[in-house]
């Protein structure tokens, strides 16, 4: 999944059980350390009989939480298209429900999957080509019409429409792996096509697949497969702003560069819930606050600063200040994301091109500019997949060492290609200082292996749009990916996607505009591959892809280093997506 707008504006330049009870958790500990070594282990704990209601011991009820971030929500809260981790964990853990749900357990401080919709975790046959979920009753969208496996499969359904979402996730997987999906359309751009791979039958709902999809109950966690109403209940011009809750909280009023604020849900039933509380009457999102602003408003922890908190990491001095000054309001954690720099693979032909930009780029000087704090919320990368995801072995290509940059070694790369004085564009907000700083440091260090540097300016509510279009004159994208569960097969098939701008006119996740059929046929047969074999498949690809090919190259891994307000209790890492969980949280 995409990297959450915040973090993503700094970077400019075999499953086990895992035990996860009923009710009388305790609160999770929040001095938790970043593991550099498992930036992208989420886990992979189920509990297939996980129930409701949750409860924490010593949780109150009532307050507001204030949320600041610097980020707009800009991008779509819409369930078919939420597909940020902070959109996702918005919606996922707050507003609305899906098939299964992921849930804290601070015994191992791991997220775990759970059930949430469905009453388990879905049957499958013996190749994993059908799966049936049986869908719980007594679960309401916030008008009080009860949710029903038809209202779920309209909302799997509605998703698949590439043209009408075209960052959505369902390009991915649902069109990737349900039958017929790859030549689907989707009900907006073709109404008139017949779509048979979502049968409903009473509180059934069974999907039928292309090919085998052992990974159908992580995809089931994603909001786009929940309840979406019917009709014009559902148009996407307006539910993007106001999708009708199924969660604990529902939406009041919604400002997406300004302001979102939640309210209880009152037909929310906690005892259909195996994941969420809800213990704060609300949440009030403050959006597009800088930084700065953000840091002093948690550090002085005083009036209504004692209830707020960020899911912005801090800035470096600051994180250093509040360390020190106090450290049990710091969240710190894992995040499952790369950062990277990808080359436009169809203008930058010459692979000695790309892999000269990669010692030219400034990693230490991006990453201090950005206001990150390197081996914390910023790790030295090699390998496209982070440390931790199953079958993960290091490599490195290039010999390069941590944050090395080395502009001779890049002009003789130039050199080599007869290309000293080629022009790098590259995208910046004109109306963020970070991004701004980012980009000088970047041009400077690009001139000085021989490179032309020629930014292009955007602003911030802009950025996404103008990143994805496949015509764009830039031909240089500043990338992140994140692990949608953790499995390879949730970075290659999507980072090195054959683009399809004939369906959404957007370069999708494959912002290296990367195509390669040898690369495409070797995903494909990894797909059919027994499980245990996969895992170190995916790895091997990595490196062959980096290897043979060098179309983009990773900058960084990403840490989490967030803060609370000292009446905010239960704050934790929710390490799949590298945000605040939410549900354990309450106000004191």
């Amino acid at each position: 999944m995409r990297v959450t707008s915040a973090l993503a504006m700094f970077a400019t330049a075999a499953l086990t059980l895992g035990a996860c009870g009923g009710t009388g958790s305790s609160s999770p500990d929040t001095g938790a350390k970043v593991d550099t070594g498992q930036l992208g282990n989420t886990n992979g704990g189920t509990d297939a009989t996980a129930k409701g209601p949750v409860t924490i011991s010593g949780a109150q009820k009532g307050g507001i939480v204030t949320v600041l971030t610097s980020t707009g929500l800009q991008t779509t809260i819409d369930p078919a298209e939420a597909y940020y981790l902070d959109t996702m964990s918005l919606d996922s853990q707050l507003l609305t429900r899906s098939l299964t749900q992921y849930r804290y357990d601070p015994s191992t401080e791991q997220m775990v999957l759970v059930p949430d919709l469905a009453t388990d975790l879905g049957q499958h046959n013996d190749d994993y080509t059908r799966w049936t979920f049986t869908i719980r009753p007594g679960v309401e969208f916030e008008d009080g019409t009860p949710v029903t496996a038809k209202s779920i499969a309209w909302g799997m359904q509605r998703c698949m429409d590439a043209a009408t979402f075209p960052t959505g996730p369902c390009q991915y997987y649902s069109n990737v792996y349900f039958r017929g999906g790859s030549s689907y359309k989707g009900p907006y751009t073709a109404p008139q096509q017949k779509f048979d791979a979502i049968k409903v039958n009473g509180d059934k709902l069974t999907i039928f697949m292309d090919k085998p999809f052992p990974d159908m109950p992580y995809w089931g966690a994603f909001p786009a497969n929940g309840p979406v109403p019917f009709g014009k209940a559902s148009d996407p011009k307006s539910y993007k702003n106001h999708p009708l809750s199924t969660g604990p909280y529902m939406i009041k009023s919604f400002s997406p560069a300004k302001e979102l604020v939640l309210q209880r849900n009152p037909h929310w039933d906690p005892a259909t819930d195996a994941a969420r509380t809800a213990y704060p009457d609300g949440y009030d999102f403050k959006l597009q606050q800088t930084s700065e602003k953000i840091d002093q408003i948690l550090m002085s922890d005083s009036g209504d600063g004692q209830t707020t908190l960020t899911y912005d990491n801090l800035l470096a001095p600051d994180y250093a200040k509040m360390k020190q000054q106090s450290a049990d309001r710091l969240t710190l954690g894992g995040q499952p994301c790369t950062f990277y720099w990808a080359p436009d693979n169809r203008k930058i032909t010459d692979k000695r091109i790309r892999q000269a930009l990669s010692w030219a780029y400034p990693y230490k000087d991006v990453v201090l500019a950005g206001g990150d704090i390197p081996g914390v919320t910023a790790v030295p990368a090699t390998n496209l997949m982070p440390p931790g995801i199953p079958g993960r072995q290091a490599y490195n290509v290039t010999g390069r060492k941590p944050f090395e940059t080395d502009a001779a070694r890049a002009r003789s790369l130039l050199q080599r290609a007869n290309a000293v004085g080629y022009d790098i564009r590259f995208l910046f907000r004109t109306d963020d200082p970070t991004s701004v700083k980012v980009k000088d440091a970047t041009v400077k260090a690009l001139q000085q292996a021989g490179f032309t540097a020629t930014p292009v300016p955007t602003t911030i509510a802009n950025y996404s749009a103008d990143r994805a279009k496949t015509d764009s004159t830039i031909n240089v994208r500043s990338a992140s990916w994140c692990s949608d569960w953790p499995s390879g097969s949730t970075w290659l098939p999507t980072v090195y996607a054959d683009t399809h701008p004939d369906r959404t006119g957007s370069l999708g996740a494959d912002y290296a505009a990367f195509h390669a059929p040898a690369v495409t046929k070797k995903i494909n047969q990894i797909q059919l591959m027994p499980l245990a074999e996969q895992p170190g498949a995916w790895n091997d690809l990595d490196q062959q892809v980096m290897k043979q090919y060098f179309p983009l190259f990773p900058t960084y891994y990403g840490g989490v280093v967030m803060a609370h307000g000292s009446k905010v209790q239960g704050m934790a890492d929710d390490s799949a997506l590298g945000m605040p969980t939410w549900n354990t949280m309450w106000v004191q």
